[in-house]
């Protein structure tokens, strides 16, 4: 009878720790969800912000073979507005800031730059893509 007293609450002693343990296991699960789900949209920020590249150069090659083309500037002017109002419910990033340079002459090289604010998950944090695209006459 001696020993049976002795051992008395050693299962629930032994049920709290495996219930301590599971939960932290379960918590750090938690957290790679989350870090899994950040990871996801910054994913798809940054496709988008290819896409909106993939625009401009589009733009760019249709506008060289326009019977009456558009300056750099006035073609960029109508990129940059396309992509920044998203009145008719397309898609955009926040913060969008969104630039082509023209190339210097003798040169065929545009430059497109992609910025937008991803401080959603870690602060301030602007994301900055470069696209370069070869536009041979």
């Amino acid at each position: 009878m001696t020993s049976l007293r002795s051992s008395s609450g050693f299962s629930l002693l032994e049920v709290l720790v495996s219930v301590l343990i599971l939960s932290f296991g379960l918590l750090g699960m938690a957290g790679l969800q989350l870090k899994s789900l950040q990871n996801s949209h910054s994913a798809y920020q940054r496709t988008l912000a290819t896409v909106i590249a993939m625009d401009a150069g589009e733009r760019l090659w249709a506008n060289s073979a326009s019977a009456a083309p558009l300056t750099t500037a006035e073609l960029a002017q109508q990129w940059q507005e396309h992509w920044q109002s998203a009145e008719d419910g397309r898609l955009t990033l926040p913060g969008l800031a969104a630039t082509i340079t023209a190339p210097a002459v003798g040169e065929t090289t545009y430059i497109i730059h992609i910025n937008w604010d991803e401080s959603r998950f870690s602060g301030s944090a602007e994301t900055h893509f470069t696209y370069a695209l070869d536009l041979y006459p």
